[in-house]
């Protein structure tokens, strides 16, 4: 609210014209301001994280019972340094040479290759295979072209010595 003090007294003598100061009172806007400050914190709805969800493969209760893996039904994939992506088809037992192929994260890259090998075979399991100079910003995109593909089988797996000698020929490291 605005108000006008006045000021009082009898000087006598000439009558001069009387200084009027105002004062405007603030009070109110600053208590619309805390009001309009307290409704938004209270309305807004914060940004929910979004997570990935990840079924853990249960831990079998007699090793002799798991079935191992084909060659023919393997795809792996290796995550190099620098956002170098390597793959091949089959698996690497170190005895046996495998053709490793770079590809690129474009749409004609690593995920053009994945569809391809998951419509040509339905029982194809893509192993994801992250070198510790990779970076998990490569692990998740390569998580996100598994589920653009709609790949429903793969697993990240530890790198072993094989394949880590492979990625050094290939400059993947």
């Amino acid at each position: 609210m605005a108000e006008i003090q006045q000021q009082s007294g009898d000087s006598g003598g000439k009558k001069r014209a009387k200084k009027m100061s105002t004062r405007i009172d603030m009070t109110p806007m600053v208590d619309l301001g805390f009001l309009l400050l307290t409704f938004f914190v209270m309305t807004t709805t914060l940004a929910k994280p979004q997570t990935m969800e990840i079924n853990m493969p249960v831990k079998p209760k007699n090793i002799e019972e798991q079935l191992p893996l084909k060659a023919s039904n393997a795809m792996t994939i290796l995550l190099g340094d620098e956002d170098k992506i390597f793959y091949y088809k089959g698996l690497n037992d170190g005895v046996n040479p495998v053709d490793l192929i770079q590809s690129d994260w474009s749409k004609n890259g690593i995920r053009k290759i994945v569809l391809e090998a998951t419509q040509a075979n339905p029982k194809l399991v893509v192993l994801i295979k992250p070198d510790e100079t990779s970076t998990y910003k490569n692990v998740v995109d390569v998580l996100d072209e598994m589920t653009i593909t709609n790949t429903k089988k793969y697993a990240i797996v530890e790198m072993d010595n094989a394949d880590a000698t492979l990625l050094t020929q290939k400059g993947g490291r």
